[in-house]
């Protein structure tokens, strides 16, 4: 039996508020619920029980400061001249990037070839369809939340999530947390 698996980081529940708080105002757009509101370190994609169990006792031996970001502003991602996604940026990027290498770093020495495409930290918040992709609320909806932006956060918990595919979009559920390292007063 295969597993759909991606590693990520979860929002607090504040910061999934404020991201629900701006998804609208744009037709035919699947919004994202807060169950699917993260922030992919790394996609994995189909694998092998097996596998997937490897890539857990990798992703278990990650130690790494908590990274610690805000929400800046909106994007999205377009193909073939129309946009598939619409997602919310977080800042600064430095320690997310180092935590995707080590993520990575971790998946290739559990058997899963390195990741290709460039890293973009972003939270997806809403998917759309070919015919939905080149409404003309999009730039409206780009122009009206440019301005997103939240207090800083820390994002404690690296998690690894399996996504189920149905007739209504993914679901995702938690297979296994590991607290990443946040600095306390003391600590050396």
């Amino acid at each position: 039996m295969s597993l759909r698996l991606f590693v990520a980081l979860r929002p607090p529940p504040a910061i999934r508020v404020q991201l629900s708080d701006c998804m609208d105002g744009v037709p035919d757009a699947r919004w994202q619920d807060d169950e699917q509101l993260h922030l992919t370190l790394r996609f994995i994609g189909a694998v092998e029980r097996a596998q997937g169990e490897d890539v857990a006792a990798a992703l278990a031996q990650v130690h790494a400061p908590a990274p610690t970001v805000r929400l800046a502003g909106v994007g999205r991602f377009e193909r073939r001249g129309r946009t598939d996604a619409l997602w919310a940026g977080v800042a600064p990027h430095d320690a997310l990037a180092g935590l995707h290498r080590k993520v990575d770093a971790a998946c290739i020495r559990a058997g899963l070839d390195p990741e290709r495409r460039a890293y973009l930290p972003h939270i997806t918040l809403a998917r759309l369809s070919p015919s939905a992709g080149r409404a003309p609320e999009i730039e409206d909806w780009l122009a009206d939340t440019a301005g997103l932006a939240s207090a800083a956060f820390t994002l404690p918990h690296l998690v690894l999530y399996q996504s189920r595919l149905g007739r209504d979009g993914a679901t995702y559920e938690p297979v296994a947390r590991w607290p990443l390292h946040t600095d306390q007063p003391g600590d050396s």
